[in-house]
């Protein structure tokens, strides 16, 4: 399910093919040898797209893809693309579209380090959106679960910049702070474990959010109240070539927390809020 909490979305289930196949076709030393680039991918259908528990698609579906090229090195590069509405444009984008690339690398047995960069751009909005995000992840099992956790630190850019102290001085357009940088930081965990002789993969995630605590340069915020933490619990089930995904998605960012950055931090549609819980469901596919 693609609710983008870490840029190493496609690894897994492409490894563990690899890793069936080998085990019931073992090759002699002198056959094919690995691949020096592969490349993996994937389609998917959700009925809201949560960046760190916010919609970015007005509480409204999205249709995202991504595609990631490895060389047998460790280093990889990729990008992955996602619609928007609402809170999520950035000044009049309609479509989210990151470019990411990194290292990955073991550095123990059964544990992985993996150091890259994403950057999220938003094609079609306004000037100052675009943001550089570094990440390190560490992955690895815990018993019969797979383990990562990650942080992520955005330094000082404008499109980060705390510009407007609430939504009533962005409607107005009265800049509290012209030119303003901030950074942000985000921690995170994730977790998943396969339920024996089934089809299903029970997972969850765990993020704190810490940065700017008013509003950017076009209305939103990567950390739209300062600080917070979200949350999720979900499966996925194997059918076929597709996954169908369910997760339950919250914050802890309250109404009186999010009043100052109304009606900007809201629906569209009805004013309700975009960072509550909510039930997902998607449906992707991988290669």
């Amino acid at each position: 399910m693609m609710i983008r909490y870490s840029a190493g979305r496609f690894g897994l289930g492409i490894g563990f093919v690899a890793l069936s196949m080998a085990a019931a076709f073992p090759v002699r030393a002198h056959e094919e040898a690995p691949r020096a680039i592969t490349i993996s991918g994937s389609a998917t259908l959700v009925t809201d797209y949560r960046f760190r528990g916010v919609s970015q698609t007005d509480k409204e579906m999205a249709v995202q893809g991504g595609l990631t090229v490895t060389h047998v090195s460790g280093f990889y590069a990729g990008t992955w693309a996602s619609n928007l509405a609402g809170w999520g444009t950035f000044g009049g984008s309609n479509m989210e579209l990151d470019l990411y690339g990194g290292y990955s690398t073991p550095i123990a047995s059964g544990l992985k380090l993996d150091l890259g960069l994403t950057w999220y751009m938003y094609p079609g909005g306004a000037s100052k959106t675009d943001f550089a995000e570094p990440y390190v992840k560490l992955s690895g099992d815990l018993g019969p679960a797979s383990v990562l956790v990650g942080v992520a630190y955005a330094p000082k850019q404008q499109a980060l910049g705390r510009v407007f102290d609430s939504g009533a001085s962005y409607l107005a357009g009265t800049r509290d702070h012209p030119g303003a940088k901030s950074d942000n930081l985000y921690l995170w965990t994730d977790a998943s474990a396969g339920i024996p002789a089934t089809p299903v993969t029970v997972k969850a995630h765990l993020g704190y959010s810490n940065g700017n605590s008013g509003l950017g340069p076009n209305g939103t915020s990567v950390a739209p109240t300062g600080e917070y933490l979200d949350w999720m619990l979900g499966a996925d089930i194997a059918v076929g070539p597709v996954t169908l995904g369910m997760a339950y998605v919250d914050t802890d960012i309250s109404k009186s927390e999010a009043a100052h950055l109304q009606p900007n931090f809201a629906s569209t549609k009805n004013g309700s809020s975009i960072a509550g819980s909510t039930v997902l469901f998607s449906l992707s596919a991988g290669f």
